[in-house]
């Protein structure tokens, strides 16, 4: 049997059922948390970020987040490249393994 190498097979939600990760409101605030222990949390969000996914949580992000972080950086077309920079409070509050707070002042 060959092992799927894709970054989803390590996941921390990989053996979690998607309803999960996909609700509404306070769902998705517990669901993320999973996501702050997560070993491939910054290419599940660059997943997200470039294939414009709307629903869910994606890399400790809700959509609602995500929206705002996308406003925030209009001119951004390669999530992977910007999200590799090292000088940015955005990004730190991004790779801290909490919720981010900086996206909350941005909505």
């Amino acid at each position: 049997m060959v092992s799927d190498p894709t970054w989803a097979t390590r996941a921390a939600c990989a053996g979690i059922a998607p309803d999960r990760l996909f609700g509404k409101g306070a769902e998705q605030r517990d669901a993320r948390s999973i996501c702050f222990s997560c070993p491939v949390r910054m290419e599940c969000l660059i997943e997200a970020l470039e294939t414009e996914s709307v629903f869910g949580v994606w890399g400790g992000l809700t959509e609602r987040e995500r929206r705002a972080l996308v406003r925030k950086y209009p001119d951004v077309t390669d999530w992977s490249a910007w999200l590799r920079q090292v000088d940015n409070e955005t990004l730190a509050e991004l790779r801290a393994r909490r919720a981010p707070r900086i996206l909350a002042r941005t909505r």
